[in-house]
């Protein structure tokens, strides 16, 4: 082994430890624009529903959660600003969690949409998705013979058709409009997400820390294995080297396997109805704050401790919860 390759290997050694040492950060999914209420009768829909999953997945150990919303009567995803006000402001005041809002919205959305509760509300974070992609939620039909909603079984047939937009052009507008105001979740399907959030750095466009979570299992996107959760480890690290946070969350049935794998990789981790509405085989999840107890308990288990709000509030460079507009 040559000098340099003896110190390369010392460099990545370090750093693993560094980050086998580091607090995981826990962010919870309270519902997400993914599942329908055929689906589980323990979505969160109303706006009540809403704050109590929150607050509950806090006090469980999530120090970030992240937050869409939905129609109260039916279920169905929606942007509208005044849904997130039922429910923003009251999850502020009970706990002391990073919220985020989505920019990702759900499917039928414009862009303007999926801005227009980020604008409103000015959060600590945003999710802002790295790319454009095909989002297959038609397999779920398949374990339906039939549904409670008229909208929800049209809606999971339109994913066949359906594009989850994320052009340059529309990364680059919210960007420009949310970038001074609130810091992002940069979610990454594939690795050329990792490559378009790389030039945006180059060109100034975002700023380190970054946050960058990295999503397996959805049809379109990076299956849900091992080696693609290590290999765009590599890729991040060789890319931004010390200035990413990285986060992984896996949908369905993968969802505590691919945490815990990440854990171990020294990595932060995501759970949440919206990601998965299990909690083990076969057995649904009755709420968020489960499935935030159960990745805590196998973290801890592990040896590893969980960060606190403040924690990761300091390690994102966030600005804080006095500074958000609800």
């Amino acid at each position: 082994m040559t000098p340099a390759m003896a110190a390369a290997a010392a460099a990545r050694t370090a750093t693993t430890s560094a980050a086998s040492r580091r607090k995981v950060i826990i962010t919870c999914a309270i519902t997400g624009a993914v599942h329908t209420p055929t689906m589980t009768p323990y979505l969160p829909i109303t706006a009540q529903q809403i704050a109590d999953e929150a607050v509950a997945a806090a006090a469980a150990g999530a120090a970030i959660i992240h937050l869409h919303a939905r129609d109260p009567i039916d279920g169905r995803p929606t942007p509208a600003p005044e849904r997130f006000a039922a429910f923003l402001p009251a999850i502020r005041q009970r706990c002391d969690a990073v919220l985020g809002i989505t920019t990702g919205g759900g499917q039928n959305m414009t862009v303007q949409d999926r801005l227009a509760a980020a604008v409103a509300f000015d959060p600590e974070m945003c999710s802002l998705n790295m790319g454009s992609m095909n989002f297959g939620l038609f397999p779920a039909l398949a374990r339906h013979a039939s549904f409670t909603h008229d909208w929800e079984q049209p809606y999971l047939e339109g994913s066949r058709g359906y594009i989850f937009r994320n052009t340059f052009a529309d990364i680059e507008s919210i960007l420009q409009t949310l970038g001074e105001r609130t810091r992002f979740e940069f979610e990454c399907y594939d690795v050329g997400h990792l490559y378009s959030l790389a030039h945006l750095l180059d060109r100034g466009l975002v700023r380190p820390p970054l946050f960058v979570q990295m999503i397996f299992g959805i049809l379109g996107g990076m299956g849900a294995d091992p080696e693609n959760l290590l290999h765009m480890r590599r890729i991040a690290h060789s890319l931004f080297g010390e200035a990413v946070e990285w986060s992984v969350l896996a949908a369905g049935r993968h969802q505590m396997a691919m945490a815990t794998m990440a854990g171990l990789c020294g990595a932060n981790v995501r759970v949440g109805l919206e990601d998965s509405i299990y909690l083990g085989k076969g057995r649904l999840a009755t709420s968020n704050a489960e499935q935030v107890a159960k990745i805590r308990h196998i973290l801890e288990e592990l040896s590893l401790e969980v960060a606190t709000p403040a924690e990761a509030r300091d390690r994102l460079a966030l600005k804080g919860s006095a500074a958000v507009g609800f």
